[in-house]
């Protein structure tokens, strides 16, 4: 056989080494992305059971009165998304704590009726004490004040974040 003709089988052979990793890598990547759809379908947000009942002492009423007292101060401090428009979801209210999806899957914090929302289209979540919106990986994209949203960015109280039709705004 001519060097040549060695060198070409070498070349093509590596050649198609290259293409079977880069063939696993994207099959691995799907299924990654399967996977995480699936989670965030079946996954359901942890909810506080009822309180146990406790038998009405004044130390127990002073304890509840207290406990209201400062619920009421923390509501006041913990931000809200509210939404804005459209009229049919006008004044729906979700308290931020820990992290936020947002999109038409059941299994978002924000489930929201929009042909234009993505099933999980953004979240919110907050770092070093500052609250952030990510796109992810949405067909329509995220808005923040009518910027297009591209990897993190710090949302503050008053600004006005869109998804899909939707628009909600931080208080």
């Amino acid at each position: 056989m001519d060097p040549a003709g060695t060198l070409v089988a070498a070349v093509s052979d590596q050649l198609l080494f290259v293409l079977k990793l880069c063939l696993l890598a994207l099959l691995y990547l799907f299924f990654f992305r399967v996977v995480r759809a699936v989670w965030a379908e079946i996954r359901t947000p942890a909810t506080a059971g009822p309180a146990p009942a406790a038998t009405p002492t004044k130390g127990n009423r002073r304890r509840r009165a207290e406990q209201a007292r400062q619920a009421r101060r923390t509501a006041a401090r913990v931000p809200q998304l509210v939404v804005v428009e459209p009229a049919a979801g006008r004044g729906t209210k979700v308290p931020l704590s820990g992290e936020l999806t947002i999109g038409r899957a059941a299994g978002c914090q924000l489930s929201l009726d929009d042909a234009y929302a993505s099933q999980i289209h953004a979240r919110l979540f907050c770092r070093d004490g500052h609250w952030m919106v990510e796109d992810l990986g949405s067909t329509n994209g995220t808005y923040l004040n009518g910027r297009r949203v591209s990897g993190a960015a710090v949302i503050a109280r008053g600004d006005r974040l869109q998804v899909g039709n939707t628009v909600m705004e931080l208080r």
